[in-house]
Order: C-alpha cells, then sequence, then structure tokens
C-alpha cells in the first residue's frame, strides 16, 4: 500500500512539473489581455441603469455558497465542459452589480441559516436559530413568539396579488424556506412531533402547519420533506417499507390531503415524483405543491434521473406557472444542499450542486427578462471551505496540490477545511491522500480540526444583481438590506410613494410630485 501511494504521488508530481504549466497559447500576447479589457470597458461604460418597475422579483440563496465556493464551482463549470476551468463565466458572474452582505446574527459572529434567512427575507437581523421573529424572542422558549413576529417579502408579494412560490432542494420547511413564511423561535421544530410538550400548550405551531396556515394559498411550494406532513407511521409513498421514512405527526393531521380538499376547485396539484410534475400543462395549474422525498432532495450527483427533478426543472415549472399572472411574481429559490454537503466534509458534493443552481440561475434568464425582472443571486453565509496550495492552471479543482507538504513530506488536495469530519490520523501521523480516493464523490476533505460536522464561515457574502434597480445593490451592506432594494424595486412593502405606475418606472415619483406642487401653486396664484 505505501508502495502504490507513493508512486500515485510521484506520478501526480512528475506529470504537474512537467514543463511549465499549459495554458492557451493567445494568452502569451499582451494584445489579447488588453483587447479584452477593452471590450469590457466600452460594456460598462455603455450601460444604462434600469430603472423600470420590477414586475418579478427571484432570489437564488445558495445555502452556504461563499466566496470560495463560487470561485471552485467556476472552476468545475469550465471542467465538466472540457475546458481548464479559471476562465469560465457562471450565470452568476454575468450579472452586472456585484456587491458584499454582512452575514453575522444579532446574537453570533458567525451566523446559522435561520437568522441570516430571517434578515434576507423579512428585512430584519435576528438571533441565530429563529426565523420569522425579531431578535426580541429567543430562541426554544416559545412565549417570546407574540408581538415579535416579522412578515417576509413573499408576504409583501403575495399582498399586492402578485404570485408567489418557494423551490428549495431541501425539506419545504427547512431554515431557509420557512423564513418566509413561519414565525418560530426554533428552526429545528419541524413538525409537532420535534416540539416540547410546553411549547405546544403554549399554543406554538410548527413550521410544518405553518407553510399551510400562516399565508393563505402560496402559489408554488417543491422541495422534500413528506414525512412532516403525515401522521405518525403512515407509510411514506415512495418507500413504504422504509419505517424511517413514515409520517412522523403526533397530532394525527394530513397535511397534504388538507391542501388537496382545500384546493380542489382551485386548479391545484400535488405530486411527488419527477414524471407526475414534468407531464403537467402549467398552462392549467395555478397552484403546486411538490414534495419529492421524505426529508431533504438526494444530492444532485446522486439523483435518480427517472424519478426526482433537478432544480432547475423545478424553477423552469415554477416560473411557467407563476409568471401567468398579470401582477408578476416573487419566487424564493434555494440550493439548500451545498451547504449541506459542506458540513459533511463533501467538497465534491457542495461545489456540483452550486453548478446545478447555477443552471437553474441561467434557465429562469431565459424564461425572464431584465426589462421587468429583478434577480438577485446571494449566499446566507459561508464555510470554512477552501482551495490553495498554488495548484497549475487547469488542474481539477478536486486534485492534488502540485508540491508535497514541507513539514509531513505528504501530498495534499487543494480542497481543504478549517475543521470537519475529514480530520483524520493515521498512525499518529496525518493520513497519506494519496492512499484514499480524493476525487470519489463522497469523499472528505481533509480538516485542521476534528468536528463531526464541519462549521460555516464568517466573512461577507456575494450578492449578484440584475433587472430594475439592481444598482442598488452595492456596497458593502447589512444582510436585511437586500428585501428592502427589491420590495423598493416592485412597490411592495413598506415604502411605496416613489412609484409612477403610468410610466412604468420606479423612483421618480419625487420629481413628479414637485413638479406637480409648481404646477398647483401656478395655478392659485393665477
Amino acid at each position: 500500500m505505501k508502495t502504490s501511494g507513493l508512486l500515485i504521488a510521484c506520478s501526480f508530481l512528475i506529470s504537474g512539473c512537467a514543463g511549465k504549466p499549459q495554458f492557451p497559447e493567445k494568452e502569451k500576447d499582451p494584445n489579447f489581455w488588453n483587447s479584452w479589457a477593452q471590450d469590457t470597458l466600452k460594456k460598462a461604460l455603455s450601460q444604462d441603469l434600469n430603472r423600470n418597475k420590477a414586475k418579478n422579483l427571484i432570489l437564488f440563496l445558495g445555502d452556504g455558497m461563499g466566496i470560495p465556493t463560487v470561485t471552485a464551482a467556476r472552476i468545475l463549470k469550465g471542467q465538466l465542459s472540457g475546458h481548464s476551468g479559471e476562465e469560465t463565466q457562471l450565470e452568476m458572474d454575468k450579472f452586472p452589480f456585484v456587491s458584499l452582505a454582512k452575514t453575522y446574527n444579532t446574537n453570533a459572529q458567525v451566523p446559522d441559516s435561520a437568522g441570516t434567512a430571517t434578515a434576507y427575507l423579512c428585512g430584519v437581523k435576528a438571533n441565530e436559530g429563529t426565523v420569522g421573529v425579531s431578535a426580541a424572542a429567543v430562541r426554544y422558549q416559545c412565549n417570546t413568539t407574540k408581538g415579535n413576529e416579522v412578515t417576509s417579502i413573499l408576504r409583501w408579494a403575495k399582498d399586492a396579488k402578485k404570485s408567489v412560490g418557494i423551490v428549495t432542494t431541501t425539506r419545504v420547511n427547512h431554515a431557509t424556506p420557512s423564513a418566509a413564511y413561519a414565525h418560530c423561535v426554533n428552526r429545528e421544530w419541524y413538525s409537532d412531533s420535534d416540539m416540547p410538550a410546553e411549547a405546544l400548550q403554549f399554543g406554538c405551531k410548527d413550521i410544518a402547519r405553518q407553510l399551510f396556515e400562516n399565508i393563505p394559498n402560496i402559489d408554488v411550494v417543491m422541495g422534500g420533506g413528506r414525512k412532516f406532513m403525515y401522521p405518525k407511521n403512515m407509510s411514506d409513498v415512495e418507500y413504504p417499507e422504509v419505517p424511517k421514512h413514515n409520517g412522523i405527526r403526533n397530532d394525527g393531521r394530513n397535511l397534504v390531503e388538507e391542501w388537496k380538499n382545500k384546493m380542489k376547485n382551485k386548479r391545484a396539484h400535488y405530486v411527488w415524483n419527477k414524471k407526475q410534475l414534468l407531464s403537467l400543462n402549467t398552462k392549467n395549474v395555478d397552484y403546486l405543491l411538490g414534495l419529492f422525498e421524505p426529508a431533504d432532495m438526494t444530492y444532485d450527483l446522486d439523483r435518480n434521473i427517472e424519478t426526482d427533478p433537478s432544480l432547475t426543472e423545478m424553477v423552469e415549472v415554477a416560473i411557467k406557472i407563476l409568471k401567468k399572472n398579470p401582477n408578476g411574481f416573487y419566487l424564493l429559490v434555494e440550493g439548500g444542499r451545498i451547504d449541506h454537503g459542506h458540513h459533511e466534509g463533501k467538497a465534491k458534493q457542495a461545489l456540483y450542486e452550486a453548478v446545478e443552481m447555477d443552471r437553474a440561475i441561467g434557465r429562469a434568464g431565459l424564461l425572464t427578462t431584465t426589462e421587468d425582472t429583478l434577480s438577485v443571486v446571494t449566499a446566507d453565509h459561508s464555510h470554512v471551505f477552501s482551495f490553495g496550495g498554488y495548484t497549475h492552471r487547469g488542474s481539477s479543482i478536486f486534485g492534488l496540490a502540485p508540491k508535497l507538504s514541507d513539514i509531513d513530506q505528504k501530498p495534499f488536495t487543494s480542497i481543504l477545511y478549517g475543521n470537519g469530519p475529514g480530520y483524520k490520523i493515521v498512525n499518529g501521523a496525518r493520513e497519506n491522500v494519496s492512499t484514499t480516493k480524493y476525487e470519489d464523490n463522497n469523499y472528505q476533505a481533509q480538516a485542521a480540526v476534528p468536528l463531526s460536522l464541519e462549521t460555516h464561515g464568517g466573512e461577507d457574502v456575494a450578492v449578484f444583481a440584475k433587472g430594475p434597480l439592481a444598482h442598488l445593490l452595492h456596497g458593502v451592506q447589512e444582510q436585511n438590506y437586500i428585501p428592502h432594494v427589491m420590495a423598493y424595486a416592485a412597490c411592495i412593502g413598506q415604502n411605496k410613494e416613489h412609484c409612477d405606475l403610468k410610466a412604468g418606472t420606479v423612483g421618480l415619483q419625487p420629481i413628479f410630485s414637485s413638479i406637480a406642487t409648481i404646477l398647483t401653486v401656478t395655478r392659485l396664484l393665477c
């Protein structure tokens, strides 16, 4: 084993160091770079600010998609297409405006997904572990819920008679989607069986129940989470022989059947597999509930392409349904399992999830127009994920660094984690990764500190924006700024005075108001 491992390491190092790194011949010419930069400059100079009113709003949330993840996903996307990867453009890279968001929770320097979701959906920073409530609410304390509820942009859009939707690769009652409709002091109260008796006695509701009761008739909901909707021990439709996938509700309610009964006269459909989803004629569907797994959906790398829809497929169906509303729509799309891959130290799973979300962003772009659709791509937080080691141009993003460690004389992968389950000691020393299958889907990259689950990172995250008033997402801002900009662009929520509905633009009302005042005074004086 030692010999074979040494041979693998040596062959990698020889191939990596044989001559200079390979890159396109044209890149040796300064004119290539100068011309590229000049063309980019001309495009920037010719770009007009889009001051239209946003009819539609789409928020793409890559859970755990910090900037290192974005960069690594870009390289992976390029390499999957046969390129070196570094020069590739993600769909989000094409958005003209990019800013940074500060992700801390009110009580946490390094945040969790619940408090951050409350920020970028409800416009209010909150405590970690809580959704849809202000920082006055205390995690686990049910009696601090009432009076501290905050509403989300999805609610503001629904109140403005827009269609609204949620699409996620996690369970639909996970932290990110739940902040769009729920008010809960514990993100883990997925069903009533997850709640303490005192919370139930005090009147707090589980998150699955709130999905159906808080905001009437959310138009589209897709993701996982079937078992939280069904009575305890009720067999799952897809895995009837697997007890862990059975329903878990203690109150005996079947929330899916209740929804179907309530919506039976509203052109509503419930689906639980890809065939059912893609067979829908969206022209005849106004409401859709799709629950494709008992809990979270499977990783895209592990997805059964015959039975499980991709994020891109779900997004396409959602937009086709929602865009029929002449008042427009709001859609929350979460690539939720980027986060899970990182927590498990499985960088390959995380990065493939990010690439799939980028595909969904591209598909949404084909189904909408920047003339009337404000699209925003961001993350709730980062992870302690990194890649480095002076790798050569075009090196596999999952491969080894070109040199051995000068301390223990062992190879190491470019991708590493600051902490997590990838920490491994073999015979009192760091594991020799050349003896492992480090490019496998579920390989756990080496970590500096042993933890059962890797942690979030605390740095700022990127915010990409295109469409009406996208330029307002600029500079370095608090994360809760995001929904305020989106609402302003669409003339929903708390500030609507600036809207000039006739012209189809926003931000011009104060000027017109001043002109109107002058004309009125003139008439009075005459």
